[in-house]
């Protein structure tokens, strides 16, 4: 009795091990599709499947068959469309970076990250420096970065200014940041095809609203021509900001409401420009 009470116990001391693991792997999952494209084609994915069951309790058999189809050739295409979020997990996992939490930013740090944006941008206005400044927010911007060159810097106005003064190395190209961190310099952002944006802007006020348009990051851009300092966000243009107006709109986009005690990263994006 004592040696089947002991099979018994070890049995269900493997099933709580097992289905522990599993929670944490796809916890881990989660967390390497949290903050890219990928989760807008999971929410869909689970749209598909919440119709598929509805379909099949309700008798709806030609619907049912339409999202059994669906499902049946969806891993084909699972694959496919989730090949870069996949990509960047066996990365991670490779790095040893899969099994560490992501670091969050504090209110403190999101507003030393605004004041060194300002700082700079005030300065490369002033001398009509050209810059390209794009700040990550929810959507992951990683395949952005690989286009440049890879810093992982600590960031600062002078180190900002620094990257786009004329003819040096990295001058060419955008600087994405992520929290309080120069991710990469000298990045290539996909240039806006809208057809009616103003024949005055260039190609940094197009690749500033290129990738605006595909993802929900903000990005600061500094007119060589005329030191205006513009911001993009969700494919608006914001051009002529003096430091009070790029104060506001930054303050307004990256920190958290008042009142909202959620230690959740920054409340970056959903938000308009009023």
């Amino acid at each position: 009795m004592n040696l089947i009470e002991g099979i018994s116990f070890f049995r269900a001391l493997a099933i709580i091990v097992d289905i522990l693991l599993v929670a944490f792997v796809i916890y881990k999952l989660i967390m390497v599709i949290k903050g890219t494209r990928a989760v807008q084609l999971v929410k869909g994915i689970t749209v598909i499947l919440a119709v598929w069951f509805l379909s099949g309790y309700l008798g709806l058999n030609t619907l049912q068959w339409i999202m059994q189809q669906a499902v049946t050739y969806g891993l084909l295409a699972i694959i496919i469309i989730f090949q870069p979020e996949l990509r960047r997990a066996l990365e991670q996992l490779g790095r040893g970076r899969f099994f560490h939490s992501s670091s969050i930013a504090d209110d403190d740090e999101i507003k030393q990250t605004i004041e060194h944006i300002i700082k700079a941008s005030n300065y490369m206005g002033k001398r009509r420096i050209g810059a390209l400044i794009a700040l990550e927010r929810e959507t992951g911007m990683t395949d952005y970065v690989e286009t440049g060159i890879s810093m992982h810097a600590k960031l600062t106005s002078e180190l900002l200014i620094n990257v786009f003064i004329p003819n040096t190395p990295l001058h060419d190209g955008a600087v994405i940041l992520k929290n309080n961190e120069i991710m990469a310099a000298g990045c290539y952002l996909p240039l806006s095809e809208n057809p009616f944006i103003s024949k005055e802007l260039g190609t940094r006020h197009r690749a500033a609203l290129g990738v605006s348009e595909v993802t929900d990051a903000i990005t600061i851009a500094i007119s060589e021509e005329t030191g205006g300092i513009s911001v993009t966000k969700n494919g608006e243009l914001h051009r002529s900001l003096d430091e009070e107006a790029l104060r506001n709109l930054l303050e307004k986009e990256l920190l958290k409401p008042e009142g909202n005690g959620s230690s959740s990263r920054w409340q970056w994006g959903g938000k308009k420009n009023g």
